[in-house]
């Protein structure tokens, strides 16, 4: 298998093999998916939490009135268009 990586990846992994901890880049690569393994399931929490996190502050503001009431697929379209733009 042969991957792509940004040069800003590859420098980071060069990086790890000139420290001497790694004897190639397959090694870098192995254990950065071996950690990305073992640490899904926190990255999944975490990212749940900080939905939860949105959601609640969404409701907070619904019910002090400070929703948006979108009637039609135009308002909707409208709507996140402009979010994009913000972003």
């Amino acid at each position: 298998m042969h991957i792509s990586l940004t040069p800003e990846l590859e420098g980071i992994v060069k990086s790890k093999v000139e420290t001497g901890l790694y004897n190639n880049a397959s090694e870098v690569v192995r254990e950065a998916l071996r950690f990305m393994e073992i640490n899904q399931d926190l990255v999944h929490q975490m990212k749940l939490d900080r939905l939860r996190s949105h959601l609640s502050v969404g409701a907070a503001e619904i019910a002090q009135g400070q929703g948006v009431v979108l009637e039609t697929a135009s308002q909707v379209t409208d709507f996140f268009e402009g979010l994009k733009k913000n972003d």
